[in-house]
């Protein structure tokens, strides 16, 4: 694939995950994808075969970016307590940076996406939530958990993907602040 078709295809997903966020996946349609990038809609199908695809694209981009953004941030660390933190952070700045509508789209629309495409998805997601059960995992076996990690990562992913509905990155509190807000109330001390 040539520099400009993934140029092409990136700025295609970033405002179909834009549309879908604010309008939902069922009221975006083609035609709305295709003049936010300026093409006739039936041009979209050179790129992606269904609207289907689009969505699932979106979500399978932001899964491999969030991914290969813990392991960096993981591979920075040593104790569980930073595992934990790190994790925290680099999925807050997924919700709240530059991934934050394909991120919001994961969370709140994956189940649009055909039966076949949803397993896929979940295929993926696993390898992400493996991150997170190993990191916490070490918490638990630190000493530094009450909640057995499964029912934390549930706690921790609820509370975590919200904060899209009242964090203003741009208020007094800073994604730092936030992720260490979220590490004392998930960790003991």
């Amino acid at each position: 694939m040539t520099q400009h078709v993934k140029d092409r295809r990136a700025v295609l997903l970033a405002e179909a995950a834009s549309l879908f966020r604010k309008k939902g996946f069922p009221r975006t349609t083609v035609r709305d994808i295709a003049s936010a990038v300026g093409l006739q809609s039936g041009s979209l199908f050179h790129h992606f075969a269904t609207k289907d695809d689009i969505l699932f694209a979106v979500m399978e981009d932001v899964i491999a970016v969030i991914t290969e953004n813990m392991l960096d941030a993981l591979a920075e660390t040593e104790t569980p307590r930073q595992k934990v933190r790190a994790l925290i952070r680099t999925e807050l700045e997924a919700i709240h940076g530059a991934s934050r509508d394909a991120m919001t789209v994961l969370v709140f629309e994956w189940r649009h996406l055909s039966p076949a495409r949803q397993k896929e998805i979940l295929v993926l997601r696993d390898q992400y939530e493996a991150l997170w059960l190993t990191g916490l995992a070490q918490a638990a076996q630190a000493g530094l958990t009450v909640v057995e990690s499964f029912t934390l990562r549930r706690l921790l992913v609820g509370s975590i993907s919200w904060t899209v509905n009242w964090f203003d990155p741009d208020g007094p509190m800073s994604l730092d602040d936030l992720a260490e807000q979220i590490l004392n109330t998930a960790l003991k001390t």
